[in-house]
């Protein structure tokens, strides 16, 4: 398409779907209540990412809770226990720890209940990861007047959303004018972009939880919207149903998939030919419509060639077919299947094995809401309940060398099966496990079971290892919220020192997953 025609049907559509963001469709503008509580309780506790970049609102936030806290015991014994959570689930970096908890408020129910929306198996890994903070953060909202805050700032995000509706409004009439789709037909599903003041100005978050999909922004004074960004996640929103109809008829990419390997892109894209599909395909629009179709050729070249570079190997022939889309009538609906049909694996598998792929990928800003679970652990834990120590053992380890899964259940399976061996074996990896993931059920049962070994090891009732016993299972609470038998567990070890009836029963396993519920 020629910058003159595009910007002609820009013009066009703009006619046509000139309606406010917050009317068109599935799409919306919007501010939540429950984001500002859970972002607001991890700034009072320490979360400081890009705090004088941010609008002065949040600074403002931050003092007035202050003030709140000190007119209020019980306010600040609150903030105390919610702070302790914070601080034992920080993550590795600023970006990692505000990711997991805009997570788990997209799954909360709106204040002042802020419980889950769904089961705890049902949330994402990240989510849950952090889900002992919502009996605190329930407290915690009610005691320092949280609404009330949020009251009181209602007009400034009103503000932040008036700056913002007008791009994004641009965004959606131009996106769908190149694909040539209908605006408002969503079918039920939901597209959502939350500004929310309390995070890291730099930051975008992108989510997508079956039909619906979510961002959340954090203005900055004098900053403009990383409209790229976003649109990557509405290209999804537009996209990923439309090839999710055709998933069935993927299979004879199996050949160009089995090419990646070596590709540094997310190992999801390598497994799921649905999804390689679908980021090609967004890759293509993008590297088509940059600058709104006025980028130089060489610079759509470069985008193209860096995909390729990534493992997204379709995105050269989705920018060719795109190229033969603008010249049509026909909406996007109905050029895909054609588009699809027309791949050829065989020349696709053979120009893959010509490229010499990156070090690295950029990482996908889309968090889909369960990724697959780990095949190696996966099979290790079965292994190991089947009784086949050998082989768990040896999927654990070579899920460990593969760093493609959870290290911290990987070492809780060794540990489990280092207790077999006796106690003292097992110390180590559960110490391991601990630092090597944030996940309430492996931390949880590795402090149950150091607390056990201490107690085992220690000669009297009230000897000089108890107290460190009780250290790991006051851990454990703290931990497990959401867990009734590892609470209860660890209960128990608080009240007096772990002695099972026998020397066989001194080396059990952890319970099942089942029986951890």
């Amino acid at each position: 398409m020629s910058c003159k025609n595009f910007a002609l049907r820009c013009a066009a559509f703009s006619m046509l779907a000139s309606a406010p963001l917050l009317a068109q469709g599935g799409v919306q503008l919007d501010n939540s209540e429950t984001l500002f509580a859970v972002l607001t309780a991890i700034n009072n506790c320490g979360y400081d990412a890009e705090l004088t970049a941010s609008d002065p609102v949040r600074m403002t936030v931050r003092r007035e809770i202050g003030s709140n806290l000190e007119t209020s015991e019980t306010a600040k014994s609150a903030s105390d226990s919610l702070c302790a959570f914070y601080h034992d689930h920080q993550q590795g970096t600023d970006a990692r720890t505000l990711s997991s908890y805009i997570s788990l408020a997209l799954y909360l129910n709106p204040p002042p209940a802020l419980t889950p929306r769904v089961k705890e198996a049902d949330l994402p890994p990240d989510a849950s990861g952090v889900l002992g903070l919502v009996p605190l953060l329930t407290k915690f909202y009610t005691t320092a007047g949280i609404h009330e805050l949020w009251q009181q700032h209602t007009a400034a995000y009103a503000g932040f959303n008036g700056q913002y509706r007008e791009p994004l409004s641009q965004m959606i009439r131009t996106t769908e004018l190149y694909l040539r789709l209908p605006s408002a037909n969503y079918m039920g599903r939901s597209f959502t972009v939350f500004v929310e003041a309390m995070g890291a100005p730099s930051e975008i978050n992108a989510r997508s939880y079956g039909n619906d999909y979510y961002v959340v922004l954090t203005p900055a004074p004098g900053s403009s919207l990383k409209m790229d960004l976003i649109r990557h996640a509405f290209l999804h929103f537009l996209l990923d149903p439309m090839v999710g109809k055709f998933a069935g008829n993927l299979k004879p990419l199996d050949p160009v998939m089995d090419s990646l390997r070596l590709a540094p892109m997310d190992e999801n894209f390598k497994e799921d030919p649905s999804l390689l599909v679908t980021e090609c395909l967004i890759r293509a629009v993008e590297a088509r419509t940059m600058a709104g179709a006025k980028a130089p050729q060489s610079e759509q070249d470069r985008s193209i060639e860096d995909s390729e570079q990534q493992g997204f190997i379709l995105t050269r022939y989705f920018y060719q077919r795109l190229l033969q889309f603008e010249k049509d009538s026909i909406g996007f609906r109905a050029a895909l299947p054609a588009m699809l049909a027309g791949i050829d694996a065989r020349a696709e598998q053979k120009r893959a094995g010509q490229i010499q792929f990156a070090a690295a990928a950029e990482p996908e800003l889309l968090h889909l809401a369960r990724p697959k679970e780990g095949k190696l652990l996966a099979m290790a834990e079965e292994r190991l309940s089947a009784g086949d120590i050998q082989t768990a053992e040896k999927l654990a380890k070579q899920a460990l060398a593969e760093k493609n899964e959870d290290p911290g259940r990987a070492l809780f399976i060794l540990a489990q099966i280092a207790l077999r061996g006796g106690i003292n074996n097992a110390s180590p990896y559960f110490e391991q496990a601990l630092k090597a993931t944030s996940e309430p059920k492996v931390v949880a049962w590795s402090h149950i079971y150091l607390g056990r070994i201490l107690d085992l090891q220690d000669d009297e009732e009230d000897g000089p290892k108890r107290a460190a016993a009780i250290e790991h299972y006051k851990a454990a609470v703290g931990a497990s919220d959401s867990l009734p038998q590892a609470k209860a567990a660890a209960e128990e070890g608080l009240q007096k020192p772990y002695a099972p009836p026998s020397r066989a029963q001194q080396a059990q396993p952890p319970p099942s997953e089942d029986q951890k519920q």
